[in-house]
């Protein structure tokens, strides 16, 4: 049996995610999952909150309405 183009990009992304991802983290990737999103997506999403928070200079759920604004 064949598997898919696409079945073989999200094991690709699965098991090259880190596994000791913080909860945050882990949920937005167990949630990226969930809604089956494109891997090339997780990967850009999970890149812009890693520079979001880089931005912050602190996790990403500690964020105010003013961080946002910024």
């Amino acid at each position: 049996m064949r598997q898919s183009a696409s079945f073989l990009n999200r094991s690709r992304i699965m098991t090259s995610l880190p596994t000791n991802a913080g909860p945050l983290r882990q949920r937005m990737i167990d949630d990226m999952r969930m809604r089956q999103l494109a891997p090339k997506t997780q990967d850009t999403y999970l890149h812009i909150v890693r520079e979001f928070a880089r931005f912050l200079g602190r996790s990403p759920d500690t964020a105010t309405v003013e961080d946002l604004r910024r």
